[in-house]
Order: structure tokens, then C-alpha cells, then sequence
């Protein structure tokens, strides 16, 4: 082959194209890993939140009306 062959310059421009293209894949497949984490431990929180709340009807939530002073 000849250095200046159109076909050959394209040929190294794919192939440095393809490298990019490895190296992005790469970090967004640790940026997913990374967010599948944060997921995981979002969604334990989550749950161990509703878990502290009071079950409906304990008397845990009341009326607006119901922790009026008397005078009203």
C-alpha cells in the first residue's frame, strides 16, 4: 500500500474512530453502574422510610381542626 491511499487513511480513521467509540462505551457503562447504585440505595431508603411512618387510622396523622386551642 501506498502512505497517501485514500483506503488506507480511511481505514485508520475508522479504526481510531472505533477506539473513541470503545472508550465512550466504557465510561458510560460506569456511569450506569454507578447510577444503578445510587438506585439501590434510593430505593432501601425509601423503603426504610415507610417503615418509620405510622400505619393510617394509629393515630398517627390528624385533623388540622382536631390541635385547634380551645378558644377557637
Amino acid at each position: 500500500m501506498h502512505p497517501n491511499d485514500p483506503t488506507d487513511y480511511r481505514l485508520t480513521e475508522l479504526e481510531i474512530k472505533a477506539s473513541f467509540n470503545e472508550d465512550l462505551l466504557d465510561q458510560l457503562n460506569q456511569v450506569v453502574i454507578r447510577q444503578q447504585r445510587q438506585i439501590d440505595a434510593l430505593v432501601r431508603e425509601v423503603e426504610r422510610l415507610r417503615q418509620q411512618i405510622p400505619e393510617a387510622g394509629s393515630g398517627g396523622f390528624s385533623r388540622a381542626s382536631d390541635n385547634l386551642p380551645p378558644h377557637y
